[in-house]
């Protein structure tokens, strides 16, 4: 039986990381339950500056490494332990979203945050069964269901900013069927400001809906979703001083279907159509100087579940179809259309070792393939004890090896190799990543710790490089990685506040394949240490605060400006006046302290920004 639990605790590192073992006092497998613990990773749940998306607040997430231009929601890099942002996947459902052209677009996710769980982060095990061409995690998320209600939100702020949004839901039950619902969601969001440095504005605004049927063991989604986005920055993506635009045009539709059979059994088929249109200019005091236009499109079909033969033995299996096409004025037209092929099963047994004590052996494999490129074959698998005390707190190690794989985008092997802005490589092959990883999971009443230590290897990573000797801005180049990382995520939980707080070390050894490289972009920027600490406290109904800080201590890098330590702060002021029903205000604060790191080296950081918001619910 699976269950969703309401605990206030973040999600953990591992490739166990959503999951916890239970077992009765009687030495069989029969009740044994396995429980889903969904919950946020940081103490702010809204951003600061624009309307809520998928990818918000995830650079307070200690599981994320996410580097921003502009802000989050205009165009951001996420990373997960020290890979780099084609690494990493974005899931919904059981379909991983792509953009063929570069992994900068992954995150144009047109869907409204209210309709979709909080995210799971797969590494390991977990990645290699469910991700599709992101070798070193996945952010993974499910449909939530419709519930009847709805916001509306209006908001101000420094840097001429506004902001207006609206949310509403309906579920109704189905005559003579009292078990089925059917629900509509629709949601409009719009915010513009003229940005917090110069040439920072932006002009964002997104509507979406989507109908729902539940049953008794069934959800079904019908989702669209249209998002435009216009926004500057100095030094988008290049190093020469130069005010650049972008202008996106992402359209989403999506059909998404939920089975639950059997015990402890279910699946889930996903299927996509994925439009994004990119307007970018190299310099918006002189457009005509480079301009890009490039259109792609996406069609995915998806399956993932889990087939239950006894309370002993289980199977886990993903698979994913994908075909792509781009158009564009840039890339040399000779590699222009894919398709992708994944296919994984994991089988599961779990045994009680003892009468409080259970053991889960999971041990599979992997294939990955496109019609362009060659195949990889990858094992996969997992060994975790879980003990659990009679006082109710738990106890789990584990210790698991995955590999995974994935190609490079069409910016890197589809473009011009002699030179331009952008410079191509069409020798680069299948990239490798190999992930052996072992944790400690401590769960008391009132506080939880966990641990990871591993060691990835990865073998033809795509990197975008720099030379000072160049004239283009960066050029895409192989490179092997060896990756060591240790992981502490500690929360506790008092009457009226809740810690959140944690503790990251990398430490690399690279090997390119050229001589003439003077800096990395990506695969080189990351935090040899990093501590995230978030507080929520609500002293009384009237007030509630909420604050997520983040410090770090970059790795060198020559193109970086300024300091390679940085803090930040997102702090949130809450207030919920009694005579006023459904209606709350919030002050917020993102950079706190003016902090200008350079997120991405020779590109500006982000300035501070001060927001007043009101909010009606019914």
């Amino acid at each position: 039986m699976i269950k969703t639990v309401p605990l206030v605790l973040p999600a953990i590192f591992c490739s166990l990381s959503t999951t916890a073992l239970a077992a009765d006092e009687k030495n069989n497998t029969d009740n044994i339950e396995q429980i889903i613990v969904k919950v946020s990773a940081t103490a702010n749940n809204e951003p600061v500056g624009t309307f809520a998306a998928p990818i918000s607040n995830l650079e307070y997430d200690p599981r994320i490494d996410l580097q921003s231009r502009n802000m989050a929601e205009a165009q951001a890099d996420v990373t997960i332990r020290g890979g780099i942002f084609e690494n990493t996947g974005f899931r919904v459902g059981s379909a991983t979203l792509f953009d063929p052209q570069s992994g900068h677009y992954f995150a144009e996710i047109p869907i409204a945050p209210q309709m979709l769980d909080t995210a799971d982060i797969f590494t390991g095990v977990d990645n290699a069964l469910y991700g599709v061409n992101s070798s070193v995690g996945t952010v993974s998320f499910g449909w939530t269901p419709i519930n009847t209600g709805g916001s509306a939100s209006l908001g101000t702020g420094n840097n001429d900013f506004n902001l207006q949004s609206i949310n509403a839901g309906l579920n109704v039950p189905l005559a003579g069927k009292p078990d089925w619902q059917l629900g509509f969601q629709g949601d409009y969001a719009h915010s513009q400001s003229d940005g917090t440095i110069d040439n920072g504005d932006h002009d964002f605004t997104r509507a979406s809906g989507r109908v729902q049927l539940t049953g008794p063991q069934s959800q079904t989604d019908l989702f669209y979703g249209s998002q435009q986005k216009f926004f500057g920055w100095p030094n988008l993506y290049t190093p020469f001083g130069v005010n650049e635009t972008e202008d996106l045009d992402t359209q989403l539709l999506m059909l998404n279907h939920k089975q639950g059979y059997a015990n402890q059994s279910s699946f889930e088929v996903s299927a996509y159509y994925r439009k994004n249109n990119d307007h970018y200019i190299y310099s918006r005091e002189n457009p005509s100087a480079f301009e890009a236009f490039h259109e792609t499109e996406v069609k995915a079909l998806a399956l993932s579940g889990r087939h239950s033969n006894n309370a002993s033995f289980a199977i886990n299996y993903s698979a994913q179809y994908m075909e792509d096409a781009i158009e564009s004025t840039t890339l040399e037209n000779n590699f222009t259309s894919r398709n992708y092929y994944k296919l994984s099963v994991l089988p599961e047994y779990k045994t009680a070792i003892d009468t409080n004590q259970l053991l889960t052996i999971r041990l599979g494999a992997a294939f990955d393939d496109t019609n362009r490129d060659d195949s990889q074959f990858s094992l996969l698998g997992d060994l975790a004890w879980n003990t659990l005390n009679n006082d109710g707190t738990e106890r789990t190690v584990y210790l698991s090896f995955a590999q995974a794989s994935q190609v490079a985008g069409y910016t890197a092997i589809g473009g011009s190799e002699s030179g331009g802005l952008f410079r191509s490589n069409y020798d680069l092959d299948r990239e490798t990543t190999q992930n052996l990883e072992l944790g400690l999971l401590l769960e008391q009443q009132t506080w939880r710790l966990d641990s990871a230590i591993f060691y990835r290897q990865d073998e033809n990573l795509t990197d975008w490089t720099y030379s000072f000797n160049s004239t283009s801005a960066r050029a895409a180049n192989a490179v092997d990685i060896d990756t060591t990382g240790i992981e502490f995520l500690a929360t506790k939980h008092f009457d009226t506040v809740e810690l959140i707080s944690s503790y990251t070390y990398l430490h690399k050894s690279e090997s390119y394949g050229a001589a003439d490289i003077d800096a990395s972009f990506y695969a080189l920027n990351f935090p040899d240490h990093r501590v995230t600490l978030g507080v929520v406290w609500q002293p009384m109904d009237l007030l509630e605060f909420r604050i997520d800080n983040e410090w770090r201590k970059q790795h060198e890098n020559s193109l970086r400006n300024g300091d390679d330590e940085a803090l930040f702060t997102h702090l949130t002021l809450k207030i919920t006046p009694s005579e006023l029903d459904n209606l709350f205000i919030t002050l917020a604060a993102d950079n706190l302290w003016g902090e200008s790191f350079e997120e991405i080296p020779g590109t500006p950081g982000r300035g501070e920004q001060y927001t007043l918001s009101a909010t009606y619910s019914w």
